[in-house]
């Protein structure tokens, strides 16, 4: 991928920042909350304005505090964004004019080597006048006055940011052209299993606020990363790190809605999803659901157990989870479990790979000839049974699409075919076809009963059931 200019947005609490990420985005992808203090993390979104690509972060809201406490860690990935961004956007409330953390930011931005554009936001009306003028002090020059809300001044923001994100991309020169070759892998887990350390880990950088608070994410942060291959070569992964998601019950406050909300559309993006366990706790109800979630979207699914560096009877341990998922994924069996420590780092080249490895399943075509010949076995190994006395038969089946594996059986009657019958056909399509412990969703269709006075002559009718 070509390496694109990038703008940093940087400001004090609730300033709008999320909502200026997400109008140059052009979707919601920020969450957005009057309350100051809802974006923890840097996250990166594509952005095209007037025939220019660029990339823009979104940072946390800039606090003087103690390092070690969380608003000082949110500053240090806010001063992090600064150094690899070619443009910082400074931006202010105009309504609240300029404060004492204002000018503490302004200090600090004029040590920086990186360009700094200044925007005053929120000056629908003209209840902003006063904040402009004030932030001609500031000494970056006259501000930029925009309002993010409203969508306007855009125009005005992209002419003062065009010099330095108007240039030629970067071409990556690990770029590989393959329609396929980034793995979409997101992360998902109850909170306080360790996904954010994980990420650091596998990234060899403090890119995530993580600490002994649970629920310090909030945003669905994604981050592309070249993972070297031990076999040889690199293989570029798009990492998607998640909010924790406890059991819904416990779930009142609005912003952790939003987050978990933000989560479960991550897990609709991602192509393979890993389910990060705490091994210090083992399975708990609230990861079934989450692994039932997955697979009823359709996505791959891996476990890891993590933590596994101080994890007690780990053997035991470990095949007690493999009992417990055998019997509460029962439409699924077989789940590659894996062990990690995001602490060490241990076992993390063994879960990408496994990561590739389920990802090639979950996109697996089988030909027609092939997929023919294992029906004729599985039916005459285990003939349809016939309710009534009547024989329920089954024609042939196709498969219509990959990602996940997606099959129509054509016959007469299937739609008196029991549920134990098609688990049996899922079951060893994905015994011999090679698809393993991925989704697959298979459908059944009958012609339609052309004495049939309550629909249209001819056509099919469609049963569907996932597996």
């Amino acid at each position: 991928m070509p390496k694109l200019p990038v703008v940093a947005i940087i400001g004090r609490p609730n300033v709008g920042k999320s909502t200026l990420f997400n109008r140059l985005v052009g979707k919601k992808l920020a969450l957005v909350d009057d309350r100051p203090g809802v974006t923890r993390d840097r996250r990166e979104g594509d952005a095209h304005l007037l025939g220019v690509d660029f990339r823009v972060m979104d940072t946390a809201g800039y606090e003087d505090q103690d390092p070690q406490t969380l608003p000082g860690r949110m500053r240090r990935q806010t001063e992090s964004a600064v150094a690899d961004a070619d443009v910082a956007l400074f931006l202010l409330d105009a309504r609240a004019g300029v404060v004492p953390m204002d000018q503490e930011i302004g200090r600090w931005l004029r040590g920086s080597t990186t360009p700094i554009v200044l925007a005053c936001n929120k000056v629908e009306g003209r209840a902003g006048e006063q904040g402009v003028l004030e932030a001609l002090a500031l000494g970056f020059g006259d501000p930029v006055q925009i309002s993010a809300e409203h969508g306007e001044g855009i125009g005005d923001l992209f002419e003062a940011l065009q010099p330095f994100i108007d240039i030629e991309p970067v071409p990556d020169e690990e770029e590989d052209e393959s329609p396929d070759a980034i793995l979409k892998l997101a992360i998902v887990g109850r909170p306080n299993a360790g996904k954010s350390t994980l990420v650091n880990r596998m990234l060899g950088e403090e890119r995530m606020i993580t600490g002994p608070e649970a629920g310090i994410t909030r945003d669905s942060i994604s981050i592309d990363w070249d993972w070297p291959d031990p076999k040889g070569g690199v293989r570029q992964v798009r990492l998607i790190d998640t909010a924790g998601m406890r059991k819904r019950a416990k779930v009142q406050d609005k912003l952790e809605k939003m987050s978990v909300a933000d989560a479960l559309h991550a897990v609709d993006f991602a192509e393979v999803v890993v389910l990060l366990l705490d091994a210090t706790l083992g399975l708990e109800a609230q990861d079934l659901r989450i692994a039932d979630r997955v697979l009823e979207e359709g996505r791959a699914l891996v476990i890891a157990l993590n933590k596994w560096d101080v994890a007690e009877n780990a053997s035991s341990l470990f095949n007690g989870v493999k009992r417990a998922l055998e019997d509460g994924l029962s439409q699924v069996k077989g789940v590659t479990v894996m062990t990690v420590s995001g602490a060490t780092g241990k076992g993390i080249d063994q879960l990408i790979q496994a990561a590739f490895d389920t990802r090639e399943a979950w996109s697996k075509r089988v030909g027609t000839g092939e997929l023919n010949r294992w029906f004729e076995r599985a039916i005459e190994a285990n003939p349809p049974p016939a309710p009534g006395g009547k024989r329920i038969k089954m024609r042939y089946v196709t498969q219509v699409k990959s990602r996940p594996p997606s099959f129509v059986i054509f016959g007469t009657r299937v739609d008196q075919l029991p549920a134990s019958y098609e688990r049996y056909l899922v079951n060893s399509m994905r015994k011999e076809l090679g698809f393993g412990a991925v989704p697959v969703r298979l459908t059944l269709r009958a012609p339609k009963n052309p004495f049939d006075a309550d629909g249209p002559q001819g056509g099919n009718t469609k049963f569907t059931r996932r597996a």
